[in-house]
């Protein structure tokens, strides 16, 4: 796990959060939404250096001046972790159904990859972060 310093501030509309180790910023309409969309795009930014062959950038190990308003923080991200969360690569499930909710899912041609996905995401509540 990492900790990148970054600054926070408030904006009209929302909060801005700059990553200066890495040159990067995003925004989130509440300070928990910026904070996610850092840890998000700091984990995004990362997994793309990598996978260029590109090393990434170490923390710094000082915190960073915060002008008037602003708020220097750090935000942790775990890469290994990161990773495996984005990672969509389809892979084989086996799963056992009632007979007769197969041939009535098939007539009504429905996938069951997409439904299965779809009643797992809903289960698990995984939604955009607001």
């Amino acid at each position: 796990m990492k900790a990148y310093p970054v600054i926070l501030r408030q904006c009209d509309v929302g909060y801005l959060i700059s990553v200066p180790d890495l040159d990067i910023d995003t925004q989130g309409d509440t300070v928990a939404e910026a904070i996610y969309m850092a840890r998000d795009a700091i984990g995004a930014w990362a997994t793309f250096e990598q996978d260029m062959g590109r090393v990434v950038p170490e923390p710094s190990t000082f915190m960073p001046k915060a002008k008037e308003g602003e708020i220097a923080i750090y935000v942790d991200v775990d890469f290994d972790t990161y990773r495996k969360d984005i990672d969509t690569t389809a892979v084989r499930t086996n799963v056992s159904i009632p007979r007769n909710l197969k041939r009535k899912a098939e007539s009504a041609g429905l996938s069951f990859s997409s439904v299965l996905q779809a009643a797992l995401k809903e289960k698990l509540q995984l939604t955009e972060v607001k």
